[in-house]
């Protein structure tokens, strides 16, 4: 499959962004599509491929945060498209949860091997990162017959109903009381900003002391079925705790027999310069739960990779009508074969160290940016008004982002005033070196401005 015309040349801009013919589209959305749905940027896609994607009005954008963090092989890949056109040419769907198909246990055993820890692993199948968020919930409930959670202060888990229970943001729980009971929300450690505050180095610290003086007091330990996180804060801002942190959680997971959930939902799969994040702490979890970038984004699906010790359920326990189909299933394998097959995960650690240290230069230099971090391709730039204060600049982040979309490159919102940046781990060095020359503009562009 030959690249479209289009994509040579780079990112340009031809129409100002929405241009007439995403306007009209835009007007007809609003008459019959759900508010609830989180538009910030007015982009109205029509073709996609590789790193970049067109709009309806012919403008091309090189996109660095990779379809909200799906599609690490970038938009269209040709084998993903060949995968998927076998398998739907050949069967479209057959119930997995009630019969059997190769491709499903395939995928399953690929899973099982990549994730870490040397136990014995099953997988649940699901549709989405909240699908997969669910069924770890309710398994640990009935692996423990004990009804408690703890999960973290800035920490997103999905929309539904278990997996908003676990998330702690008023921005996405609001007015949906009452929620999942049982859930306690610990604070988590962030050297930039110290929740519990004092010396950043010791932020860990105070956060697992936080815990352990909960215990007894409004916790009871033995009624806890497991511990909830995010290895890296994705919605959040990239939030990376401190080395130290993970370790001493584990430890408090064996000591009170508490099952520990990985939620890989945004980190998984080569993301970070290791296969799954929490490799970076040499942590093993108990359940990981994997989705967006799964399938590459040509199908829906998640997954929950847990220890067969933990996962006991019975027939009939949980389930899901269209969880691990065919199509996504086919997806995922040929998805997983190209990470491999291209060092996919080394090269995003590679990419990423060398984005870091230039966005650390640019720290430097810059009177709006107050943090950067990362780890392989999932980097953030943290905007404030004042370096000493750290007064979030939100609005000026805003302006950025917008700086950006003007010049042809999508960067994606996260936390008060973070710059998300995570493009497809396909990227080719000048292509991401490009991106960051634009975003680079874009700020210079807002600092004039301010």
């Amino acid at each position: 499959m030959s690249k479209p015309s289009w994509v040579r040349g780079g990112p340009r801009i031809v129409k100002p962004i929405p241009g007439p013919r995403a306007k009209k589209l835009l007007e007809r959305d609003e008459r019959v599509m759900s508010p609830s749905y989180t538009r910030a940027e007015p982009i109205v896609a029509d073709e996609g491929q590789g790193c970049y994607v067109k709009d309806v009005d012919g403008n091309v954008l090189l996109d660095l945060s990779s379809g909200m963090f799906v599609l690490n092989y970038g938009y269209s890949h040709p084998r993903l498209v060949r995968a998927v056109e076998r398998q739907v040419a050949k069967l479209t769907h057959f119930a997995g949860t009630d019969f059997y198909y190769e491709v499903q246990v395939e995928l399953a055993e690929r899973l099982v091997k990549i994730t870490p820890g040397k136990s014995s692993k099953h997988v649940y199948f699901g549709n989405s990162g909240a699908e997969a968020v669910e069924a770890a919930f309710k398994c640990v409930r009935w692996h423990t017959r004990r009804p408690r959670m703890i999960a973290f202060t800035g920490g997103f888990h999905g929309r539904t109903f278990g997996a908003l229970s676990l998330t702690s943001n008023l921005k996405y729980t609001k007015f949906f009381a009452p929620l999942v009971p049982g859930v306690s929300f610990m604070p988590f450690p962030d050297p930039y900003r110290p929740p519990l505050g004092g010396d950043p180095s010791e932020c860990a610290h105070k956060c697992i002391e936080y815990i352990r003086d909960s215990l007894g007091t409004s916790i009871p330990p033995k009624e806890v079925a497991a511990i909830i996180t995010e290895p890296i804060q994705g919605t959040a801002g990239y939030i990376i705790p401190p080395p130290e942190f993970y370790p001493m959680l584990k430890e408090l997971c064996e000591e009170h027999d508490w099952i520990f959930i990985a939620d890989e939902i945004q980190t998984g799969l080569g993301r970070t310069g290791k296969m799954f994040a929490m490799e970076h702490w040499g942590v093993v979890p108990d359940i990981v739960c994997v989705a967006k970038a799964l399938a590459g984004g040509m199908a829906p699906i998640g997954a929950m990779i847990g220890n067969a010790e933990v996962m006991d359920w019975e027939p009939g326990a949980h389930a899901s009508t269209f969880g691990g189909n065919l199509t996504a299933c086919a997806a995922a394998l040929e998805g997983l074969k190209i990470l491999e097959e291209q060092k996919l995960v080394k090269r995003a650690a590679k990419l990423g160290d060398l984005a870091l240290k230039r966005l650390q230069e640019l720290k430097e230099e810059s009177k709006l940016v107050g943090d950067v971090r990362g780890k392989g391709l999932l980097l953030a730039v943290e905007m404030v008004k004042d370096k000493n204060t750290k007064e979030p600049a939100v609005k000026e982040r805003n302006m950025v982002v917008q700086e950006a979309l003007n010049r042809g490159l999508i960067v994606f919102r996260g936390g008060k005033s973070v710059i998300r940046i995570a493009p497809p781990l396909i990227i080719r060095q000048r292509e991401f070196e490009l991106g960051l020359d634009i975003f680079e503009e874009a700020l210079r562009e807002v600092e004039r401005k301010c």
